[in-house]
């Protein structure tokens, strides 16, 4: 599966559970955020902010702005004013007679003046104004980030720097910028963004472009999460978490098509350990955990020594599994290594007070080696994953029943695997099997 497919498929499936409230923003944010970002890029909203301002086009239109923003709009109001002893503009006599009338009658000092006066209180300058205001903000909390040798940072933000501070000067000081109101919250209205769009000026049209594509983002509109996970600039160097995310999603979709309709995907607080939570009329549940679940209970343990297979320990056992599962599952030994970067998804069922459980471990690899590796792992988290600090699995049967344990490689077009049920212990399934196996795998442990 390639980054095109891996792309698409993540973007429905964040539509439609992240974006709908149904699992956490938080959670899918801090999979796509750059290296090196502190918490604060770990709100959703934050991060499509900071993936706004990387667009090259935001820095086009941040490169012009000191030249095209002494064309900006302005309109000519008459403010009618009263004064005593002194004339500004032009006199209103009718208004004049009026007042001295009805507030100072004989009062032959009293006049009412008209007095034009520029004012930058127009629709395409609120627009103007929010897309300034989104773009300082952001580039303020992103300053110091901008200024690193990061992989994620466009090379025009690095190579020209001063353009923050060029930025930051012409939002502060500049006598048209400043004289534009603040817009209100729900501002730029629909009308406004209209008017915009059909300005003879190109500064307000590119503005107002500009913030429709954010809005688009902000809103989780699909095309723009595809834009989103596509664009380097958000994401990770390799598509490790892509995969990950890809195959967190296959489970959800698996879990709700297994329940056929007599289950809900329940809205999870930011402050849990869950990715999903997934409850049937039937009284069970099923939650899944994602990345930090149970990592205080895996254990990795050293290389066992020679023994009969009914001598190893638990731990030892591992290693033996390891090697015989390998042996099966290759019939070949071509190999190509790719990445070796370990994950794990955990889905845990509660019927009544009976638990039973589904750790997946996830490698974006067609490598021997690093599946091997992935072997190990699952092999590892089956063994000593606990409950309530208590081991889930007897000594017995350390792994589970066979279909415990799951490992999800990449696609190995022209290599000869092994079939479903042809495996033993845990099982190995390549991403374009998800569709067929995770269903076969539900009907075992559900």
């Amino acid at each position: 599966m390639d980054r095109a497919e891996l792309i698409d498929s993540v973007a429905e499936d964040l539509f439609a559970y992240v974006m709908h409230g149904t699992m956490p923003e938080t959670h899918v944010a801090e999979q796509i955020k750059p290296n090196g970002l502190d918490e604060r890029f770990e709100d959703f909203d934050a991060l499509v902010d900071l993936h706004f301002i990387l667009k090259p086009e935001v820095i086009d239109f941040v490169e012009a702005l000191p030249h095209r923003i002494r064309s900006i709009k302005t309109q000519t109001k008459n403010v009618s004013t009263a004064s005593r002893g002194e004339i500004d503009g032009r006199i209103d006599w009718e208004s004049t007679m009026t007042t001295r009338a009805s507030s100072a009658p004989g009062d032959r000092s009293l006049f009412v003046c008209d007095t034009r006066h520029e004012s930058y209180d127009v629709d395409e300058n609120v627009v103007l104004k929010r897309l300034l205001s989104l773009i300082y903000t952001t580039l303020d909390d992103a300053e110091y980030y901008l200024k690193q040798e990061y992989d994620w940072v466009t090379d025009r933000w690095q190579e020209n720097l001063e353009l923050v501070d060029r930025m930051r000067d012409l939002f502060e000081r500049n006598v048209h910028v400043t004289r534009i109101r603040a817009p209100e919250r729900y501002e730029p209205t629909d009308r406004m963004l209209q008017r915009a769009d059909g300005a003879r000026n190109e500064i307000y049209r590119e503005a107002a472009a500009l913030l429709r594509d954010h809005q688009a983002s902000r809103r989780g509109d699909v095309d723009a999460i595809r834009t989103l996970l596509a664009d380097t600039a958000i994401t990770p160097g390799d598509e490790e978490t892509l995969f990950e995310l890809y195959v967190l999603f296959q489970y959800v979709n698996a879990i709700e098509d297994h329940k056929d309709g007599d289950a809900t995907v329940s809205t999870i607080q930011t402050d849990r350990q869950e990715v999903a939570r997934i409850e049937s009329e039937d009284g069970s549940d099923v939650v899944l955990y994602h990345d930090n679940s149970g990592r205080d209970d895996i254990s990795f343990i050293t290389h066992p020594r020679e023994k009969a297979e009914s001598d190893l320990t638990r731990s030892e056992r591992i290693y033996h599994e390891t090697q015989k599962i390998t042996n099966r599952y290759f019939k070949d030994s071509d190999f190509q290594v790719r990445s070796n970067r370990p994950d794990v998804i955990v889905l845990e069922i509660q019927r009544d007070d009976q638990y039973e459980y589904l750790v997946t471990e996830v490698k974006n690899s067609i490598g021997r080696r690093t599946i091997r590796n992935g072997i190990t792992e699952t092999l590892e988290y089956l063994a000593f994953l606990r409950r309530d600090d208590q081991l889930v699995y007897e000594e017995e049967t350390p792994f589970g029943t066979g279909w415990n344990g799951v490992l999800v490689v990449q696609d190995m077009e022209e290599q000869d695997t092994a079939s479903l049920h042809e495996q033993e212990t845990i099982r190995i399934l390549q991403a374009s099997e998800l569709d067929t196996a995770i269903p076969e795998l539900l009907e075992r442990v559900l």
